[in-house]
């Protein structure tokens, strides 16, 4: 196991140290998993197609969830808009 030390710029941009990089391509995705304090970095390579598809499927469930959230005090949707919003992506 290697350990560094790196910051993020405010851009929220971060430097993996040159001395980790080696198995890392330029354009590679990355799937970052973050559980409180600790933020861990996968290859997407490592991951089936399904399983991205999966991510991005997750994002867009927790945005629509969280306009749902904020829509609570203007207007409800009930459950068939929420479906039909997930429909149109």
């Amino acid at each position: 196991m290697e350990i560094a030390i790196t910051k993020m710029s405010s851009k929220g941009q971060i430097v993996i140290p040159s001395e980790m990089r080696g198995n890392f391509k330029e354009g590679e995705k990355l799937l970052l998993i973050q559980d409180k304090d600790q933020l861990i970095v996968k290859k997407m390579q490592q991951f089936s197609k399904t399983f991205e598809e999966d991510i991005i499927f997750a994002k867009r469930t927790e945005a629509a969830l969280k306009r749902l959230e904020n829509k609570k005090n203007k207007r409800k949707l009930d459950f068939d808009e929420f479906l039909d919003e997930i429909k149109s992506w």
